[in-house]
């Protein structure tokens, strides 16, 4: 039996000293040290042996064993070694050869708008205010003078939570919030989503943006609202741009009025884009009216104020001259890349 161990030794070295990938290495672990490898075979026969010999032929096989493991170790990381070799050599990288075409991704117009609008009212002053989307009955319309039962809260009809908890259908929330946690003077633009249950056509969403503002201090007259409005009508429009006020009605203002500016395409001659009329209407605005001044605790006999609100998606659209506004909403990339 030592000379089976000895022979079987010798055997098992000189096979892995020579092997040179890892399946031939696989097979000779399992024929040398596998469950049913001949060297477990010669174990299995020291129960024929006599109690004499048994220690000595178990020590000789415990040390052939290990033996063969540590070669088995050695020929591992000779095979490893050769492998990546092999791998290296047969995986060249020509470094002059030109990269894959990498697509890069842009602002979306709706953004991009905002971005710029956010940047032109920042410039004359103003600072952006944020508010949560899902408000109560009372701040999206109680609080803007407009109670329940008023005819104004059909136009604005949202979606509800509950009969008090909805979906804001307008950022003047959060001139109501700003107005009840801050003393004037307050300058802000609050820009953001808002929800109303409309269907869906080509200028109208369920969803949509909205960008409205509010200045409130001692003096302040609508004269100071025509100036910022200017300002921001050139700024985005073009420095030949002109305003054109109409009289209008909004329950949180007094006087109201609807904005708008001439064509920037035609020059106000009539065109397409402003369906031949020479103007583009783009907001709505005018003074805050004292019952939302009282109900967020500011005194109007001491401060006044003027307010605007105009949709992101009306801006982006006449900006651009798109036609429907589902457009935006749609992430058609042939769409998108012109922008």
């Amino acid at each position: 039996m030592k000379e089976k161990l000895e022979a079987l030794k010798q055997k098992a070295l000189s096979d892995l000293e020579t092997v040179k990938d890892a399946a031939a290495l696989e097979q000779l672990r399992v024929a040398y040290l596998g469950k049913k490898s001949e060297l477990a075979s010669i174990l299995k026969g020291m129960a024929s042996l006599s109690p004499e010999e048994r220690p000595v032929i178990g020590q000789l096989g415990n040390s052939v064993r290990s033996a063969i493991e540590q070669a088995f170790e050695k020929a591992k990381a000779n095979v490893s070694k050769l492998e990546t070799e092999k791998k290296i050599n047969s995986e060249k990288l020509d470094v002059t050869l030109p990269s894959k075409l990498i697509s890069m991704g842009s602002l979306h117009p709706l953004t991009k708008i905002q971005s710029q609008m956010e940047d032109i009212f920042l410039g004359m002053g103003f600072t952006i205010a944020e508010g949560p989307e899902v408000e109560t009955d009372y701040y999206n319309f109680t609080a803007l003078n407009t109670p329940e039962f008023h005819p104004a809260r059909d136009v604005q009809d949202t979606f509800y939570i509950t009969d008090k908890v909805l979906l804001r259908s307008q950022t003047s929330t959060v001139q109501v919030h700003v107005m009840e946690q801050n003393e004037p003077p307050i300058r802000i633009i609050s820009p953001g989503r808002v929800y109303r249950s409309d269907a869906v056509d080509a200028t109208h969403s369920p969803m949509f943006h909205q960008c409205e503002g509010l200045v409130v201090d001692k003096g302040i007259t609508m004269a100071d609202l025509k100036g910022t409005l200017e300002t921001f009508a050139k700024a985005m429009f073009g420095g030949k741009t002109e305003l054109r006020f109409r009289p209008h009605h909004f329950p949180f203002t007094e006087p109201s009025c609807e904005v708008d500016v001439s064509c920037f395409v035609c020059g106000g001659c009539g065109c397409s884009v402003c369906k031949g009329e020479g103007w583009i209407e783009i907001l709505g605005a005018g003074m805050v009216h004292p019952n939302v001044l009282r109900m967020s605790g500011i005194d109007p006999e001491v401060y006044s104020g003027f307010a605007f609100g105009m949709g992101i998606e009306r801006i982006v659209m006449t900006k651009y001259g798109i036609s429907d506004m589902r457009l935006l909403y749609e992430n058609d990339v042939r769409f998108l890349r012109q922008f």
